[in-house]
């Protein structure tokens, strides 16, 4: 049964509507690729059990998101904060775990925004870790020897268990890091080593992203080099393209990366069998109006319109219904069907 539900939410979240001024037609694509590379099943469910399997209650799972710069979108975007808090809402009161958002600063109030709203505080570890209350955020130093440092101790101090990646992007061969559109920034803070930790220390990694620039996309990276409108050259001039070539356990390839944090949820609730733990469209809407008064911008246009990635928000409240449905029709005893 769990690679019924993950084959229906992988249809899905997968389903793409973009303006044909953006990177169009690809998701099917590169999604069957994915899937192809880790084996057959559903990415939902590789992604659902994979967690399971490793956290117990009490451990921690790494929530690593924020994408968006200064000057067009001062505190980053609206897909990533709200999809990484539905997963720490499953993983906090599901799982029993403890999750701990891994961001930038200028990140970080979208994301404590959409956390919050989804019933997750955002406390220190120890209250936490040792009385169950909430979840944990730290920021990645700017300095670059502070930031070498931070990386082992993060994980030394924290011990998790699992890494999920979601909308953050991810570097090319070169250690250029692009945004969707094929330009850079020269603030955007290379995260790839924390995949590179987590890969020594035998830690579950899980990539979303929804067009290949972001972490994850390592796993398939021979193919979005010759697949990816970007793929082997760029408007910034580097000569390398835009796919990520930082790898992930798991890579789950989205039309909107927040509809692949809401797969995987969703997914998840239903290997635990609780309806409390399925996403609702009051929530997400909730959620995502909480990151845009928090200063998160929908990232098509840069403003405080209701939109995810040119999507209405009404959109992934649907999506969300959807989902809802699925998990919980699948979850209640039959009571109808053909008479014996």
């Amino acid at each position: 049964m769990p690679e019924i539900i993950g084959e229906y939410v992988d249809r899905l979240i997968t389903t793409e509507m973009r303006n044909r001024a953006m990177n169009h037609n690809i998701i099917k694509q590169i999604y069957d690729r994915a899937r192809e590379e880790g084996g057959g099943a559903p990415i939902t469910t590789r992604a659902a059990q994979g967690l399971l399997a490793r956290v117990t209650p009490g451990d921690v799972v790494f929530l690593v998101t924020g994408a968006g710069y200064p000057p067009e979108l001062p505190h980053g975007e609206i897909d990533g904060p709200p999809g990484v808090a539905a997963l720490a809402r499953v993983i906090y009161w599901g799982l029993k775990a403890v999750p701990v958002y891994v961001t930038e600063d200028l990140h970080l109030p979208p994301v404590i925004a959409a956390s919050e709203a989804a019933g997750v505080m955002v406390r220190d570890f120890d209250l936490a870790k040792h009385r169950r209350l909430g979840g944990v955020a730290t920021t990645a130093p700017r300095d670059a020897e502070a930031y070498e440092r931070w990386i082992p101790e993060i994980f030394d101090s924290y011990q998790p268990k699992a890494v999920i990646s979601a909308e953050r992007l991810g570097p090319n061969e070169v250690g250029v890091t692009h945004y969707s559109t094929g330009i850079t920034h020269p603030d955007i803070v290379n995260f790839g080593p924390i995949f590179e930790e987590a890969a020594r220390r035998g830690v579950f990694t899980i990539g979303i992203g929804d067009n290949g620039n972001e972490i994850g996309f390592g796993s398939i990276h021979a193919f979005m080099r010759d697949f990816h409108p970007y793929g082997r050259d760029c408007p910034c001039g580097c000569g390398y393209g835009v796919p990520s070539v930082v790898a992930t356990d798991v890579l789950l390839p989205a039309s909107v990366s927040n509809w692949g944090c809401y797969g995987v949820a969703a997914v998840l609730a239903f290997l635990l069998r609780d309806p409390e733990m399925i996403h609702t469209p009051r929530l997400e809407e909730r959620m995502l109006r909480a990151c845009l008064d928090a200063g998160g911008l929908e990232a098509r246009y840069c403003t405080k319109r209701f939109l995810v990635d040119g999507t209405q928000g009404e959109s992934s409240m649907a999506i969300v219904q959807l989902l809802n449905d699925m998990v919980r029709l699948n979850l209640a005893p039959p009571d109808r069907g053909p008479a014996h």
